[in-house]
């Protein structure tokens, strides 16, 4: 039998590599926050299950200068928590213009570069996530250059870099010019593999599936998510770079009516808490869809059809399963304040 004390400090030193293994386990978890009240709050409740906080703060012009500021509270709450903080720099608005500018005069790369690595190293993050939307497919060649430069600026002051990456499933325009156009403005741009070689990881937005300028439809259906997850693995694309978009938010649509455009189908991005309001209001149970893993209720109102998606904690989980599924190094979620509370009991 081992004397007393040997055993007691085995004891401390299996209970530690179990708790060290438990840690390493649990997949990364980085959660989108934005400014208003609702989402720092969120963060400060449920801090300790989050990995990395990444807020929605900060624009680059085209002039390559950096506007924007963090919440203290959000700083202090991270850094004691010691949650990393790597905030997103976007194009305000998701102009192209402006990141076509950016991304082909050589000032103002030159000045975004210096900027955004002064704003990292200055404020002492962790690194910058990139939320540069809307780029157009003939500039792809220069973003990725573009990301190249920046990685190496960033890495030399020991910053990451990241980028928020707009899904598609295949390398083919589509058959509809909604398809043609999404993909030339928003999808195709991106060359996943060579950003994925630059950078320290992609977040894959796997959600808005459906947004004001398509049909009605989930937020995140499962089978979109996990078409879309096959295609940028398939680029060759590490796991291990690959933090899965979740959506926390619900979708509501309904019709609305301008005086200048007339009648037509909005589609709102509303919290849980609203969705499920909406839902009440009208005595309406939603229904599970079992393949696209969401609630989702359609009735009418006055004659007109209403319909209303729902991202609750069960479709959180089924969604988060693919990232173990797929070995992937975690999930990114948008955005917090507007997600189902329930999503905090087990994580």
């Amino acid at each position: 039998m081992l004397p007393s004390r040997v055993g007691a400090l085995l004891v401390c030193g299996l209970a530690a590599l179990t708790s060290l293994a438990s840690a390493q386990a649990r997949p990364e978890a980085l959660w989108y926050a934005t400014s208003s009240e609702e989402s720092v709050q969120a963060f400060i409740a449920h801090a300790d299950r989050i990995s990395i906080v990444s807020p929605q703060v900060f624009f680059v012009d085209s002039t390559g200068t950096i506007w924007g500021s963090i919440d203290r509270r959000l700083v202090e709450t991270a850094r004691a928590k010691g949650v990393k903080i790597i905030p997103l720099v976007m194009n305000p608005g998701f102009d192209q213009p402006t990141m076509h500018r950016i991304l082909t005069h050589p000032d103002a790369r030159k000045r975004t570069i210096r900027s955004i690595t002064a704003l990292c190293r200055d404020n002492r993050f962790d690194g910058i996530q990139f939320d540069f939307e809307n780029i157009h497919i003939q500039d792809r060649d220069a973003f990725t250059a573009f990301s190249r430069e920046m990685a190496d600026s960033l890495h030399a002051v020991r910053c990451s870099l990241s980028a928020a990456v707009v899904p598609r499933s295949s390398d083919l325009a589509g058959q509809t010019p909604y398809h043609a156009w999404i993909f030339d403005n928003w999808r195709g741009a991106y060359d996943y593999k060579a950003l994925a070689d630059a950078m320290d990881f992609l977040s894959y937005m796997t959600y808005a599936q459906h947004t004001g300028g398509s049909t009605p439809g989930p937020v995140a259906g499962y089978t979109w998510m996990e078409r879309g997850l096959k295609f940028v693995l398939a680029q060759g694309v590490p796991p291990q770079k690959i933090s899965l978009g979740v959506a926390a938010y619900s979708d509501w649509w309904y019709p609305t009516f301008d005086a200048k455009t007339g009648p037509r189908t909005t589609g709102r991005d509303v919290s849980y808490r609203t969705a499920m309001g909406v839902l009440a209001r009208s005595s309406i149970t939603p229904t599970w869809d079992e393949r696209q893993k969401n609630y989702y209720a359609l009735w009418d109102e006055d004659g007109v059809n209403q319909l209303v998606f729902v991202e609750d904690a069960r479709s959180f989980n089924e969604k988060v399963a693919l990232v173990k599924q797929y070995g992937l190094r975690g999930y990114s979620v948008w955005v917090l304040g507007l997600e189902d509370p329930a999503v905090w009991e087990r994580r």
